[in-house]
């Protein structure tokens, strides 16, 4: 059988090389109704097209011969309630999206959408003007609804657990894999009274992840006391300290610095007697141990995702999206006993970690 042509898909579909070319690079000069029917006909024939093709003989005619595959869009869904440390992490994924996609021969541009950025209708009219056709999607507050952009011309990555409109592939931090390092870690220091708490809101958004993991641990090791989760809606000084006194935790786990010194209260010295490890290094400036969920890895592989997708044309909303997830660091700090029962120098920082 012969191998398939643009020229042959066009005279088996009717419609000239120029449309059928368009069509297979998403282009907006042709109908979403033309673009599915080509589509499914090149897929039938087994025609392999090459999407950065055409950008990247354009780009080389104007470049003499400079590296280059195409343009990545990244998304930014931002809205006036969006905090300090939501966009310091935000920052730190789109530089590691920046230098992947540098390496690889892509350029980046960010979209900021939302209540205070562009409209979907706007966003799509732009991208697709411009080619681009491989997105990565920032975290968001709450489930993002992107179902307004005209997926057939795109193939998406989204930087975090979970987002159903529409469905996406997604790359995020193990919160479970992490916390269960963790506690073997704290474990093999000598801790044998962990307590953890966490806000209401937090634990729900990772699907109780940072729970699970902490309950599987008190269950499985060894000489382990089982010291009840602190789970409050709000976590306050007094909150705190009550269940602090009444379960007497060696190690305190949780997202608020601020619980050194609402330990100091109740008579902990710190590494001495008592340790703490704050969930998020983006909520420290060094000053306790902490873990670091390394948000500009997340970013380079999402970006190494969909330059895969782009390359293998695989565009629309996956039947079948996955998820990639990385382990946490744990950061080194002064508040932490080290296994020699010396508190360990900070270790250096050089990028903010995950927003949860």
């Amino acid at each position: 059988m012969a191998t398939p042509t643009l020229r042959t898909l066009a005279r088996e579909l009717g419609l000239s090389r120029t449309t059928v070319s368009d069509a297979l690079r998403g282009s907006p000069r042709v109908k979403p109704e033309t673009v599915e029917r080509v589509r499914a006909a090149a897929k039938a024939a087994g025609y392999d097209r090459n999407p950065l093709a055409g950008a990247v003989m354009s780009f080389l005619r104007r470049s003499c011969g400079q590296k280059f595959r195409g343009v990545l869009g990244v998304l930014e869904i931002v809205s006036a309630e969006q905090s300090l440390n939501a966009q310091r992490y935000n920052d730190a994924v789109f530089e590691g999206v920046s230098a992947k996609a540098e390496q690889l021969g892509f350029k980046v541009d960010r979209f900021q959408i939302g209540a205070t950025g562009l409209k979907l209708s706007r966003l799509d009219s732009i991208l697709q003007t411009r080619g681009i056709n491989g997105l990565i999607v920032l975290p968001a507050a709450g489930f993002p609804d992107l179902s307004g952009l005209s997926w057939t011309r795109y193939t998406a990555v989204y930087v975090d657990y979970f987002v159903d409109s529409p469905p996406m592939h997604c790359v995020c931090s193990d919160h479970y894999r992490s916390m269960i390092g963790l506690l073997r870690e704290l474990h093999a220091r000598g801790f044998r009274r962990p307590g953890l708490f966490i806000e209401t809101s937090l634990d729900e958004r990772l699907h109780f992840r940072w729970e699970g993991a902490f309950l599987a641990l008190q269950h499985y090791v060894p000489e382990i006391s089982k010291v009840p989760i602190l789970r409050p809606a709000r976590v306050t000084p007094e909150v705190f300290q009550e269940w602090f006194e009444k379960y007497q935790p060696d190690v305190v786990l949780g997202h608020f610095p601020d619980a050194v010194a609402w330990m100091k209260r109740c008579g902990a010295k710190i590494p001495r007697t008592h340790s703490f490890v704050c969930l998020n290094s983006l909520r420290t400036q060094g000053e306790c141990a902490a873990l670091d969920f390394q948000a500009p890895q997340l970013g380079a592989r999402a970006t190494e995702l969909v330059t895969g997708h782009l390359m293998h044309s695989e565009f629309g909303i996956p039947s079948q999206p996955s998820l990639t997830t990385l382990p946490a660091r744990l950061l080194e700090g002064p508040t932490l006993r080290a296994s020699g029962g010396k508190a360990p120098r900070p270790a250096r920082r050089t990028m903010p970690a995950a927003a949860v």
